[in-house]
Order: C-alpha cells, then structure tokens, then sequence
C-alpha cells in the first residue's frame, strides 16, 4: 500500500516536533553542553525559535518544512562544531564523542523529518 500524500507529512512533522521536544527535555534535565544550566544551551533554544519560525513563516508547507528542518540539522551540526571550538569538551561531562554524538543524533532525525517532508512534497506535485 502507498503512502498517500499526507502521511509523509505527519511522519515529518511528528520527528520534528518529537525531536525539538526531545531537545527542551535534554537541556532541562542534564543540559546538552556541560552541566544542566550551562549558558551555552540557549543556543539550542535558539535554533528552536529558528524552527518555529521558519514553519510559521513557510504556513506548514512541505517544501518550506523541508526547508526549515534541513536548517535546523545545519545549526546542529554548527552548534556542534562551536562547542568544541570554543573548547567545551574539555569540561568533565562534555568529551567531543559526547557532543559529536549527541547532536550527530539530532542531525540525524531532522535531516529524517526532511526526507519525509520532500516525499510529501513530491506526492503533492503527482
């Protein structure tokens, strides 16, 4: 059975929501970057706000989720290289695999999220 041309879009749209939830709950527990309340995790916040921001501006499109979660994986990665660029792995609970890892992961299902979004947008076009 295909997918019909809403069911990418619920697959995108439920990772990129789940996954930006995942994140809040990460920095409020432990914190993403160091110790719970490191400063540096605003960022992430961030690149929430670039999110939200780029859904509500493309109106829940396809193409602009696309768009908007490949962007999202952009800034982890970036987010990712500029912790250990600025040194944050040499405090104890942040070693570069940890924060290579951790935002390799979230790259992961917002590049994900994106695949499912350029799916629905190519069934749209059918």
């Amino acid at each position: 059975m295909a997918d019909t041309p809403c069911r990418p879009y619920r697959r995108g749209m439920a990772l990129a929501v789940l996954s930006s939830i995942m994140i809040c709950v990460l920095i409020g527990a432990v914190g993403i970057i160091g110790v719970e309340g490191d400063p540096f995790d605003r960022l992430y916040f961030a690149l929430l706000a670039l999110g939200l921001t780029g859904a509500c501006i493309g109106r829940f499109k396809a193409r602009a989720m696309r768009h908007t979660v490949t962007a999202m994986a952009i800034g982890m990665g970036l987010l990712a290289i500029y912790a250990i660029l600025i040194g944050k792995h040499h405090s104890p609970v942040s070693s570069v695999f940890e924060i290579m890892g951790l935002n390799g992961f979230f790259v992961v299902l917002f590049l994900q999220s994106g695949r499912f979004f350029w799916r629905a947008e190519t069934s749209n076009l059918n």
